[in-house]
């Protein structure tokens, strides 16, 4: 009896919260400004259609931090900073133990 009641308030709830929107000529859909402001969706947020057996499902794309870059281009700003011979990795690590000890005092 309470999952009965409990469907009841969901499809209410449903139901008051439903808004109308319509399909332009050009095949856009206007998304109400209150569902966008909830959801803090600006111009240009991108979202993937999926078909699912009661209609259409719009799920909203994470927008990334940073653009797309290629390792060259982020390797490259090392090119002009670091001058003399290449580093082993043994030098590496000690040079970090190094600074570990200077800043905590522990090896």
């Amino acid at each position: 009896m309470k999952q009965l009641t409990y469907f009841r308030l969901t499809l209410r709830q449903a139901m008051q919260s439903a808004q109308v929107t319509h399909l332009s000529s050009k095949g856009q859909i206007v998304i109400p400004k209150s569902i966008r402001r909830t959801h803090q969706w600006t111009s240009g947020q991108q979202f993937r259609v999926e078909e699912t057996p009661d209609g259409i499902l719009l799920r909203p794309l994470k927008l990334a931090l940073f653009p797309k870059t290629t390792l060259e281009q982020a390797a490259g700003c090392l090119k002009h900073s670091y001058v003399g011979e290449a580093k082993t990795l043994e030098e590496m690590e000690a040079a970090i133990r190094q600074g570990i000890e200077a800043q905590y005092g522990r090896g």
